[in-house]
């Protein structure tokens, strides 16, 4: 929740249903980019 409030913050408030919509659409193709570009490739050490 804290990436999306920094992505989007409360802008979703002031605007049309369709502006939130686009938004809404755009603030989540922006997490799931951050997402795989900081991902960490995870290995089990034995």
């Amino acid at each position: 929740m804290a990436r999306w409030k920094g992505v989007l913050g409360e802008a979703l408030r002031f605007h049309s249903d369709q502006a939130q919509a686009t938004e809404v659409a755009i603030g989540v193709a922006v997490l799931n980019r951050m997402l795989d570009l900081r991902r960490p490739n995870s290995v089990r050490v034995a």
